[in-house]
């Protein structure tokens, strides 16, 4: 009769149903399981919840073919209906759900690479939304594969066992918040419990928090540190086992109150780093049978010994994130500062480096380049001029023609450039960046300066900046000249392609979107582009307009493109 009102009480509320299941699957109990599942399904079908039915479909295939392998086809089946329901859905948790019994499907039938695929998009899922906390079991499903295990479904109840699965799970993980996550989970299943949270002590602010509340939605909680239960065994050192949480004076009931939870058995005791002093605190709620006994609570101090290296690591690792951050914004202030220091004494060419570095990872992104060389050829386009700091201001600002005397001191701030960046005490990077920043006037025939490199040995990132800096140079207004016609400066690109410039470099800029060079111009006027405007030039490249302009008949909606990207580039105002 127990068992009959638990039953019905659970088809109340379909979730509960399906975290029933799924605890039901983790402990073997397979039957019970997919009878759970489904009642969550006729639950949710009534509820025309396409979301849910598609979550409850992908574990009834999982169930079916652990009941029996030879469903292996009807599994597929069920498993591809949820596919198609998580998408109809766009539902993360959905998603999560089918990748993750996909790639347990694959896993059993011993297709590695195909289940690792489907257990890595699943994580990716499981960073968004893990409504049902399965990434533990996902991590572990990982950690199995890539250390050639073998599939299994069976529930090692062995505390060694559990201590040995908790440590793979949280061995290489240094992000905080999943790693709480983890631990929770990990120690919730290992000490056969209903909930367990993971509270971190901070001792700066006196505070306990935790992002980690099983079965309540997933936020940060903190609370002074002297407070609650958790508080009690962090500042005593104490643990606490409680088999009556009602009928003890230390139990808040208000929580209880708040959320219609109802806790019953509590063992909370504080985690202890290798010096012995308290990092947190476990809270663990309701042993699903009888209560905490001394062999859970030296399992749960046998767990904290992990927990709190990985704990106190994680914390170590986000220490150097924000420290790395902190240096990174130093060194992009500090190179900031540098180029802006150009145009404080150059007021002709003012935002040239800005715009160099802005066409340069238009032909970066073009060109696929991955995050850290796009970020090395960001910093070389800032500080490519930076060597005009070493020449005279009658030459740097004079309007007129230079004389050779003048133009070849001017070509001298490529070496000052290097020797500058050169001095600075940096990183193997920044001499990247010195290498890169000290090349833009190389040429592709060997015929540029200052130290005449040719073809492949130009930096590849100087070969780009090449192409960014004269287009810049070209399309800029400058008191002494106008902007050269676009037709006359895309002609000196494919001229010059091959001799001045890499090849590869002009053709990945002629084949970027007129929209995103536009972008650049707007910066000199702080304007906007249109969207009308921008949908249109977003369909057409630079090689576009030249040969547009290069045709002898151009039909009207070829001259209005022209006539569009003309109005942008020769600083024309959009209201």
């Amino acid at each position: 009769m127990k068992r009959l009102e638990v039953s019905v009480n659970k088809q109340k509320d379909g979730k509960a149903l399906i975290k029933h299941a799924i605890s039901a699957l983790h402990k073997d109990n397979v039957s019970q399981a997919k009878e759970d599942f489904v009642g969550a399904l006729n639950y949710f079908k009534k509820k025309n919840s396409v979301s849910y039915m598609s979550i409850c479909l992908s574990f009834l295939g999982l169930t079916d073919y652990i009941l029996d392998r030879n469903n292996y086809s009807n599994s597929l089946a069920l498993i591809h209906d949820g596919a198609y329901m998580a998408d109809y859905s766009n539902s993360t948790s959905a998603k999560l759900v089918n990748e993750f019994v996909s790639g347990s499907i694959c896993f059993a039938e011993k297709n590695d690479k195909i289940a690792l695929l489907h257990y890595e998009n699943a994580k990716n899922f499981a960073t968004e939304e893990d409504e049902f906390s399965l990434i533990s079991y996902i991590l572990g499903r990982i950690k199995q594969i890539k250390d050639g295990e073998n599939f299994t479904n069976t529930v090692h109840n062995d505390p060694l066992v559990s201590l040995v699965k908790i440590g793979r799970s949280i061995t290489a993980l240094t992000d905080i918040n999943v790693l709480l996550k983890v631990i929770a989970e990990e120690t919730k299943n290992a000490m056969q419990a209903d909930r367990c949270t993971v509270f971190i002590y901070d001792k700066e602010k006196n505070e306990l928090w935790s992002k980690v509340a099983l079965g309540l939605d997933s936020q940060e909680i903190r609370f002074p540190a002297d407070k609650g239960l958790a508080g009690y065994v962090v500042k005593t050192g104490e643990t606490l086992n409680i088999a009556d949480a009602y009928n003890d004076l230390r139990f808040n009931k208000e929580v209880d109150l708040k959320t219609g939870y109802r806790t019953k058995t509590i063992l909370c005791m504080p985690i202890m780093n290798n010096n012995h002093e308290i990092i947190g605190a476990f809270q663990v709620l309701n042993k699903s049978e009888g209560v905490f006994t001394k062999n859970d609570e030296d399992l749960l101090v046998a767990i904290g010994g992990s927990a709190s290296i990985a704990l106190e690591n994680a914390q170590l690792f986000e220490e150097q994130k924000r420290l790395y951050k902190e240096q990174k914004q130093l060194f992009e202030s500090f190179i900031n500062t540098l180029a802006s220091s150009i145009d404080a004494r150059d007021k002709i060419t003012a935002g040239h480096s800005s715009r160099v570095k802005l066409y340069s990872m238009l032909i970066a992104e073009e060109l696929e380049l991955d995050e850290n060389t796009k970020e090395l050829i960001e910093k070389a386009a800032i500080l490519h001029d930076i060597g005009k700091i070493g020449i005279r201001d009658s030459v740097l600002q004079k309007e007129g023609k230079l004389t050779d005397e003048e133009y070849a001191h001017i070509q001298e701030h490529v070496s000052i450039t290097h020797n500058i960046l050169d001095n600075i005490s940096m990183s193997s990077d920044f001499r990247i960046i010195t290498e890169i920043a000290c090349s833009h006037h190389e040429k592709y025939d060997g015929s540029g300066y200052y130290r005449k490199l040719k073809g492949e040995n130009i930096p590849f990132g100087g070969r780009i900046l090449a192409v960014a800096d004269v287009f810049d140079a070209i399309t800029s207004k400058r008191h002494y000249r106008d902007k050269m016609p676009i037709k006359n400066v895309i002609n000196i690109l494919k001229k010059d392609s091959g001799t001045h410039f890499d090849k590869n470099m002009v053709e990945s800029f002629l084949k970027i979107s007129l929209d995103k060079i536009v972008k650049v111009f707007l910066t000199e006027t702080h304007n906007c582009l249109s969207p009308d405007d921008c949908s249109l030039l977003s369909g057409h490249n630079l090689e576009d307009i030249f040969e547009i302009l290069s045709k002898e008949n151009v039909n009207s909606e070829e001259q209005k493109l022209v006539d569009l990207f003309n109005y942008y580039y020769s600083g024309g105002m959009q209201s």
